[in-house]
């Protein structure tokens, strides 16, 4: 029985470098069009309501809306970042491509594939919150000594994410079936989980709700840093990103085993 399912999981832990190389050499070609994608939507949010709203607002938390706001945008960019890398170009590697059939004819395992998938994933995520929480810094909305402590929970909710989009694309029959995923999944948490205005504000039932949401644990992570404050239960928030991580690979590892062996 176990070696039915060895090859779900990663044979060790480095053959995941090659697939996240063989995407990057891919992704280079259009590097410069990708990253002004992701960056496009988290952005003019951030300028739309940061000034727009921002102005009428004020403060929220002791700081400006708009450093409030800078925040939640760089976690939010990440989520999507990593989501859409997988739920795109992930399946159509999978689906259309044929390019994790060619890879598994290696001795890379179909663990191994999915690895470097969230690997690459939360690269992308990196790229695209490390531009916000740059352009937050240089406008004066996040502390500059600060930033390096955010990279991790960038990543962190890049792979937990992306393990997370990694199990739609193991149920969906064809990019038809994403948009229900974003919609009544990714959208939500946008407005639950702090992004946009602080929790407290919402009815205690949906508090209940965001702190189960793992966007919620990524912002908490992520805000503290970027404004130079100390965070509260960090080991919390980390442990519910890891363990929306763990619990979505080997998920996805095995539903996609059992996919792709149809």
């Amino acid at each position: 029985m176990w070696e039915q399912y060895a090859a779900a999981l990663p044979a060790n832990a480095w053959n995941w470098s090659a697939v996240w190389r063989r995407n990057y050499m891919a992704w280079r070609k259009a590097a410069l069009a990708s990253l002004l994608g992701n960056l496009a939507e988290p952005m003019s949010a951030l300028f739309g309501l940061g000034f727009g709203l921002g102005l009428m607002i004020g403060q929220v938390d002791g700081i400006s809306y708009v450093a409030f706001l800078a925040a939640g945008m760089v976690a939010t960019s990440a989520m999507i970042s990593a989501t859409f890398e997988t739920v795109y170009g992930a399946f159509a590697r999978m689906n259309a491509q044929r390019t994790w059939d060619a890879i598994l004819c290696t001795e890379l395992t179909l663990g191994d594939v999915v690895l470097g998938e969230l690997a690459w994933a939360a690269t992308k995520a990196v790229l695209a919150g490390t531009g916000i929480t740059i352009v937050a810094a240089a406008l004066g909305y996040a502390a500059w000594p600060s930033i390096p402590y955010a990279l991790p929970a960038i990543a962190l909710t890049g792979v937990a994410f992306a393990s997370l989009a990694m199990v739609v694309i193991a149920l969906a029959p064809s990019y038809d079936y994403f948009v229900f995923y974003q919609t009544l999944f990714l959208t939500p948490m946008m407005y639950l989980c702090g992004a946009i205005f602080p929790v407290a504000q919402l009815p205690i039932a949906l508090q209940r709700v965001a702190e189960a949401l793992p966007l919620a644990h990524s912002i908490d992570l992520i805000r503290p840093a970027m404004l130079d404050r100390d965070a509260s239960s960090v080991g919390l928030h980390v442990g519910v990103l890891c363990l929306y991580t763990v619990v979505a690979f080997v998920v996805s590892a095995l539903l996609l085993r059992r996919r792709l062996m149809r």
